[in-house]
């Protein structure tokens, strides 16, 4: 039997063993090991995580966190310039580009299909 035929016996092992603890457990059987270890965070918890934070890499422009610009060169610093668009910024501009004449925009914008 090759090492591959057994992956899939294998995954099931690696998942029952994982789903016998809650992520906070293996967070503390695994902290102060020699381990390549850290837990998949939510982006509210990223947002918060000690070291995330002091690495920066997070960034508020215009009231929105967002992550902030990477990677990070000493000799040319990035910069956000403004925060992201909003979701229907472009959208005629983006229709236009796809054929459809102003007046069929327009229609689509009254319709509410987009805004």
């Amino acid at each position: 039997m090759t090492y591959r035929t057994r992956w899939p016996e294998q995954r099931r092992q690696f998942a029952a063993i994982f789903a016998s603890r809650t992520r906070e457990e293996w967070c503390q059987v695994m902290e102060n090991r020699e381990a390549c270890f850290a837990p998949v965070l939510s982006l509210d918890e990223a947002i918060r995580h000690p070291h995330l934070r002091a690495r920066a890499s997070f960034i508020e422009v215009d009231g929105v966190v967002q992550p902030a610009p990477a990677p990070r060169f000493s000799r040319t610093p990035s910069s956000v310039r403004h925060g992201p668009a909003s979701p229907d910024r472009d959208t005629a501009d983006v229709m236009a580009g796809l054929g459809y004449s102003a007046s069929e925009i327009e229609d689509l914008q009254r319709q509410g299909v987009i805004s």
